[in-house]
């Protein structure tokens, strides 16, 4: 039986929906509910669709020293924050390999943010704070209502004022059918999204809310399963499920490179020095796979451990796929040998099908990542 330590206050809404409540990072999460997945997809691809993403690791970081504690230990330059500003970061160990990602909200000038995922960030973090005058707070009274789709702006334009001059990767704090609430314009789906983080106590008349003043929206709730079928589109990586920790080295220990992921992206331009930084310097063109896309020729979906072949040659494993019932293709996200992180190499596909398959630059969908960013 998992252990459920942390308690969701949509536990009950999602029980009602059908979901079992999975562990994932400690607390019960709806992987699914009884309605269709296809559904939840569709509405956030073309409408909008609300999800319960509380069960990732909210932990305020308070004092003279957090900037300095974060700017080791993450890979952007903090100093380029400000009270309004987040960014998405990752963090490496000293082999200069990602052990976890991140997203860094600035609250304050001396107070942060970070929402991390299921990696060892926050206890890195607090191994570091040692010593220094920093407050770390972990905080499950914050519950995060992601809502995501096209039409998430046009809903939320209703009821909170400004909402649409709210850039890519900045948050403000206001209030949303009266009660107080961080809104986040972030998201884990490709689209124009928005968090919205409230207290526990507030959670469940703004799930409700939501839901029944966005019916005339397509608005639907969305169950955590939805989110692997938008990321393999959108090119968003989910420790550890698509890293070395599940599908291990013959002859090294876990640990990717960012230059493996295709995360050297997270590294500031102006970035000084920061836990990992010297080798991940010194690994740049030493990649032992890529990250990359592959265009299956079937409608069926390939499953994780999927294997891709080259003739009699193993170049590669999928990690994660799905088909979309809009843009008729059955897509998925690979680590492939380095000579094969190009389009248009021709491949089989073996495990739970068999089929002929290309490689594909990603992400698949809206490549220039116009939605998310759009504005207005």
């Amino acid at each position: 039986m998992a252990n459920l330590w942390r308690i969701s206050a949509l536990a009950e809404r999602h029980r009602q929906l059908g979901s079992k409540l999975e562990d994932w990072n400690g607390m019960g999460t709806a992987w699914t509910y009884d309605s269709d997945t296809i559904d939840h997809y569709t509405a956030i691809r073309t409408k909008a669709g609300l999800m319960d993403v509380s069960g990732l690791k909210k932990v305020h970081y308070v004092g003279p020293h957090a900037e300095s504690l974060l700017e080791y230990a993450t890979s952007r330059d903090i100093s380029k924050l400000y009270p309004g500003k987040s960014a998405y970061a990752t963090m490496l160990n000293e082999e200069g390999k990602f052990v976890d990602d991140c997203v860094i909200y600035r609250t304050g000038p001396n107070a942060f943010m970070v929402v991390h995922g299921t990696g060892i960030g926050l206890e890195m973090l607090t191994r570091s704070a040692t010593g220094r005058q920093v407050a770390i707070l972990f905080d499950d009274d914050l519950h995060d209502l992601s809502l995501q789709g096209p039409l998430a702006v046009d809903f939320l334009a209703e009821h909170v004022p400004g909402i649409r001059d709210l850039p890519y990767f900045h948050h403000i704090q206001t209030r949303l059918f009266g009660c107080p609430v961080m809104i986040s314009r972030t998201g884990y789906t490709g689209e124009r999204g928005y968090e919205i983080f409230c207290k526990a106590n507030d959670a469940p008349l703004i799930w409700d809310t939501i839901l029944e003043k966005g019916v005339n929206y397509g608005i639907v709730p969305c169950s955590f399963v939805t989110l692997d079928w938008l990321r393999v589109e959108s090119y968003l990586l989910f420790y550890p499920y698509d890293n070395s920790e599940y599908f291990p080295f013959k002859n090294e220990k876990s640990g990717d490179t960012l230059w493996e992921l295709g995360l050297d992206f997270t590294v500031s331009p102006t970035k000084g020095e920061f836990r990992g930084g010297y080798e991940h310097k010194r690994l740049k063109d030493k990649e032992r796979f890529k990250i990359y896309g592959v265009v299956l020729d079937t409608e069926q979906a390939a499953q994780m451990g999927d294997t891709l072949w080259d003739g009699d040659t193993q170049i590669g494993v999928i990690t994660c796929g799905m088909y979309s019932p809009l843009s008729k293709k059955s897509v998925a996200i690979a680590r492939v040998d380095v000579p094969y992180a190009v389009d248009g190499k021709a491949l089989t596909v073996k495990g739970s099908l068999e089929v002929a398959a290309e490689t594909h630059s990603l992400p698949f969908d809206d490549p220039q990542k116009l939605k998310r960013t759009a504005k207005g």
